[in-house]
């Protein structure tokens, strides 16, 4: 981090005896345009394993984990602390810690945020699945979330239809349930996929971004 903050400017501070120092101002902010982070052809998908830091990913692609900073600039991750996945150790705490609340489990005891989290449901759904019955291919799958009354009402069923091109399809509607554990799983899940800077772009953008602060 700090080859990243070594390109920032100062900023007159008031210390002891009234004396004067410089430091560096780090509310200074810095982003890549949207044109730029949304083209496809400076960046490739990457998914994050299970424990790997933007340091270590720099350092893996870019020999160098100092340019950690490219990494999450481009992902505009504004709080490495949440904004990153989370180790499979480090989530499990997260949610122990989050449902030990009031708000929800109201119990500080180990493992009571957990055990609250997997047996309360957050979210009700209707699930329906389109399936070509020849070839026994999913066409979709439609999720609508419902309330707790309206899932207790619904019952699965499933019916038949041939297009009018003679294609057999099958509906089937079920319904399901996502536990809060369950949801802060998905959550932490869908942060893996991230954008890579193309190596062949770093030297540009570290350039463009020095000159930033000239």
């Amino acid at each position: 981090m700090a080859k990243f903050f070594k390109y920032f400017p100062k900023t007159p501070y008031a210390i002891e005896n009234n004396e004067i120092d410089y430091v560096t101002n780090i509310l200074s902010k810095v982003s890549f345009e949207k044109d730029f982070r949304e083209n496809s052809v400076v960046y490739y998908e990457y998914l994050v394993s299970d424990g790997e830091t933007p340091d270590v990913i720099a350092h893996k692609i870019y020999g160098s984990s100092e340019r950690h900073w490219i990494i999450l600039l481009l992902n505009e991750t504004l709080n490495p602390q949440f904004d990153w996945p989370l180790s499979e150790y480090s989530l499990r705490k997260y949610i122990d810690l989050k449902y030990q609340s009031a708000e929800y489990a109201n119990n500080s005891t180990e493992s009571a945020g957990t055990s609250w989290a997997q047996s309360n449901v957050k979210n009700y759904y209707r699930v329906e699945t389109k399936t070509n019955v020849i070839l026994n291919e999913t066409i979709s799958i439609e999720k609508t979330s419902l309330t707790q009354n309206d899932y207790i009402n619904l019952t699965s069923s499933s019916s038949n239809y041939t297009l009018q091109d003679g294609t057999n399809i099958k509906i089937d509607v079920t319904k399901e349930t996502l536990t809060y554990y369950n949801y802060e799983v998905e959550e932490n899940e869908n942060k893996r996929s991230i954008k890579i800077l193309k190596p062949e772009f770093v030297s540009a953008v570290e350039n463009e971004f020095e000159g930033a602060f000239a």
